[in-house]
Parts: structure tokens; sequence; C-alpha cells
């Protein structure tokens, strides 16, 4: 009998302690992007949701900040970038291309650091 609850036991902890590490596989990021209004805050959370491992991805108007929970065996925090750049918004050390940022609406085209 004390052999069977101590394999139970066994089992219980081991399935634990996986849950927690799978827990600790994502990761959060706040990081700068550069966009002006309500159509750049769709884009850029639309751009983040495409890499596939974004779990949550919120940017604020008011301070230019991206804050993303991805799953780090899936992504990572550069592909991120790197989507939300292709769609014409500059983040921090990645520049979107002259055509995808000529490509915004007017109302989106923020003044860029040259």
């Amino acid at each position: 009998m004390k052999n069977i609850i101590l394999v139970l036991l066994v089992t219980f902890v081991g399935f634990s302690v996986q849950a927690q590490e799978k827990k600790n596989k994502n990761a959060k990021y706040t990081i700068t992007v550069n966009g002006n209004c309500e159509q750049c805050q769709r884009r850029i959370q639309k751009a983040a949701f495409s890499v596939n491992g974004v779990k949550t991805a919120n940017w604020s108007i008011e301070t230019h900040k991206l804050v993303v929970t991805i799953n780090e065996e899936k992504t990572s925090i550069l592909e991120v970038k790197r989507a939300v750049a292709r769609v014409g918004h500059d983040v921090e050390e990645i520049k979107s291309s002259k055509e995808s940022y000529n490509n915004l609406p007017n109302c989106c085209q923020y003044d860029r650091q040259e």
C-alpha cells in the first residue's frame, strides 16, 4: 500500500513540475513602436499576432509601447519586431522599409528618425 501511495505521489509531483516548466516558456517583453492612432494600434497588434507563438499583444497610443507575451519555444522577440516593421512601423533597432512606411495612411505616417 505504501508503494502505491509513493508511486502516485511521485507521479503527481512529476506532472506538477512539468506543468510549471511549460508556464515558464512564456516571456513578456515591452518594445517601443512608432505610430499615431487607432488604425496604427490595430495594424501593430495584428502584425504581432501574425507571428506564431504570440500569446498577447497590446500597443498603447499614448506611450508607443507594445507589450507582448510570447512562447519562446515557438518564436523570438526579434521575429515580432520584424513582423511589425514589415507593416510600416519602426521598432526600436529595426526600421521599416520606405515602401512599407509610404503605404501607411497619411494619419499613420509618424515623424521618422533618419
